[in-house]
């Protein structure tokens, strides 16, 4: 059985993308969104998550959720100065870790009538430790995971 570290067992992520919107051309793309939603959401391509729990809370085995916006371009990358907490977890080092680790995100774009387009979504991280305490609300990954 594979032993969880902090750099192994860092996050759960809950399968799928919560919200989108569109965004049309890149020198625009931070500026101006299109009211029309992607007929299909960007798709995660990135094999390992690169989020890493801060190993000084990981080792207090402190948990806590991040939500993080994200912008996606056209090629499936995400834009690292328009990534944003859009919900805190309350650990700052924690929040860091989502923020630093989203940089390496891959995605396959957005599409529009077939086309790629850029777009920005919700991205929910929760870092959990596997010998802690489940928090409130977590029957939902567990659901999640088994299913």
């Amino acid at each position: 059985m594979h032993r969880a570290t902090p750099s192994t067992w860092s996050i759960t992520l809950v399968a799928g993308l919560v919200a989108a919107c569109g965004g049309d051309r890149r020198a625009t793309e931070h500026s101006r969104a299109v009211a029309a939603r992607p007929d299909e959401l960007p798709s995660l391509v990135t094999g390992e998550l690169p989020f890493r729990y801060p190993p000084s809370l990981y080792a207090r085995k402190v948990q806590g959720d991040v939500v993080l916006k994200l912008f996606i371009d056209r090629d499936g990358r995400v834009v690292p100065d328009s990534t944003r907490i859009d919900r805190a977890s309350g650990f700052a080092e924690l929040d860091s870790a989502a923020v630093n680790g989203a940089r390496e995100l891959r995605f396959v774009p957005a599409k529009l009538g077939g086309e790629p387009i850029a777009t920005t979504v919700l991205f929910p991280l929760f870092f959990r430790h596997p010998e802690a305490h489940p928090l409130p609300g977590d029957s939902i990954l567990k659901s999640e995971k088994s299913g």
